[in-house]
């Protein structure tokens, strides 16, 4: 699927940005089909996210600086309602109005980059920036069920 090489792309960048949250690690672990069972990431049914969406990389950016200015680069976890302020000042996504909540949503109903990255974010993380068809976004996974 071509699904793969694109999932790739947030955690193949590199940037180290991801790993404060939390979220380049279990990227990697979720690489593979097999792998996904065993951190358990992956093998949810649903998940609860947040998210920000600009069309342009450095607005995108702006919103991410701000995530770790407050909270990635002290390693802490961004809590929902702060993340929410952030969406709702940057977000360019309807959703942006109610705090880029997404509320919970199955595995296939999103495309993608987005599925693949909201689904191998473990809860309380923050994915780094990545590109979809629709444009840059943030994740913040806030729970998982089956």
């Amino acid at each position: 699927m071509g699904k793969d090489s694109t999932a790739k792309e947030p955690s193949g960048k590199g940037k180290g940005k991801q790993a404060a949250a939390g979220g380049e690690e279990n990227a990697s672990k979720g690489k593979g089909k097999g792998g996904k069972a065993a951190d358990g990431l992956g093998t949810c049914t649903y998940v609860k996210a947040r998210h920000i969406l600009c069309e342009k990389q450095g607005k995108i950016n702006e919103a991410y600086k701000k995530l770790q200015d407050g909270w990635l680069n002290n390693g802490d976890k961004v809590p929902p309602a702060e993340f929410a302020k952030i969406a709702a000042e940057y977000s360019e996504c309807p959703s942006g109005k109610k705090g880029g909540d997404l509320g919970w949503f199955p595995r296939g109903k999103m495309a993608g980059p987005f599925q693949d990255v909201a689904f191998s974010t473990a809860v309380g993380a923050t994915s780094a920036p990545f590109k979809s068809t629709h444009g840059y976004h943030i994740i913040l996974s806030e729970g998982r069920k089956n």
